[in-house]
């Protein structure tokens, strides 16, 4: 059967079962995965994280998955790279005349790979950063107004934002900028909606799941082997929360507690970015957990080959 998508995209909130979803499309589509999630990018971070890669075994072996561990704890990734290694792994899939399939909650990641945002690997330029640290935020947007490319409206919202936004203006302005040719890219893209009590549900499940299988012992690991307290509370959640309990700041119930709630407070956060993707014109067809898994399905291939 033929389609008029190159792409599927699987997208929703933390706990709604994205990947098993994603993995069993993928059995049937001839499709491998392409993680869309900013910290399932990092070796040793797995528990915390939700790799789950036993997930991704179906009866007769492993669907292939792309975009998991590629780099070491204490790295910080960001969204210029992922859009670069998203493009490799598409254009490697469709080599291997397999189907891609983009599946995570990271919303920021997904609309730079589906969107082809024009991203550029500005380097930071301390020396105009030591230039600029005490100016107000009022004298920053006046220097930003000078440059004449059209900016982001957060590009002034804070201080920081509005010096890296004249780091950038200054890098296009000194440097050639060649953009790579992006792909088209026509993606069918499916949510996974949750309602809140289950979504909220699932959650506390699942930490105490992951906290038995060794999610503190996985923060321990990493403080040993010489990553700082400072770098792992730069990963937020169960990190950040475990690393401050390993260090004596909560107790365990406080730290259970807190932690819980952040996710919560997470899940909410990623509904709100798909919500305003939606506003924006990206359309998603949402389909909710509960459904039998054979019914998820029929609608995702329903969809994907308009049958």
């Amino acid at each position: 059967m033929t389609t008029k998508y190159n792409i599927v995209t699987i997208l929703g909130p933390t706990a709604s079962g994205k990947t098993r979803f994603a993995v069993e499309l993928c059995r049937r589509i001839k499709g491998e995965i392409i993680s869309a999630d900013s910290r399932q990018v990092y070796r040793g971070m797995d528990i915390g994280t939700g790799k789950d890669i036993k997930d991704y075994e179906i009866e007769n072996g492993i669907i292939p998955s792309h975009l998991i561990d590629i780099v070491d704890a204490g790295y910080k990734y960001n969204v210029f790279e992922f859009q670069r290694d998203f493009l490799n792994a598409f254009d490697k899939i469709k080599s291997n005349t397999g189907f891609p399939v983009l599946c995570g909650g990271t919303g920021l990641y997904i609309d730079a790979a589906l969107k082809g945002y024009k991203l550029i690997d500005v380097p930071v330029n301390l020396v105009l950063r030591k230039e600029l640290e005490n100016k107000s935020l009022i004298e920053l947007s006046e220097i930003l107004e000078k440059y004449k490319r059209l900016h982001n409206r957060s590009d002034g919202d804070t201080v920081k934002r509005a010096i890296r936004a004249i780091e950038i203006e200054l890098y296009y302005s000194n440097n050639e900028i060649i953009e790579k040719e992006y792909p088209k890219l026509n993606s069918l893209i499916i949510g996974i909606d949750c309602e809140r009590e289950l979504r909220r549900k699932r959650i506390t499940d699942r930490l105490n799941i992951r906290l038995k299988e060794g999610l503190i012992e996985e923060v321990q690991t990493l403080l040993s082997q010489g990553l700082t307290a400072e770098q792992l509370v730069y990963y937020g959640l169960e990190y950040k929360f475990i690393t401050e309990y390993l260090t004596g700041k909560y107790t365990y119930n406080e730290f259970f507690s807190k932690l819980e709630i952040a996710i919560h407070q997470f899940a909410k956060r990623q509904m709100t970015y798909f919500r305003s993707m939606e506003k924006k014109g990206t359309v998603i067809n949402w389909i909710s957990s509960e459904l039998p898994n054979e019914e998820k399905i029929n609608f995702a291939l329903d969809k994907l080959y308009q049958l």
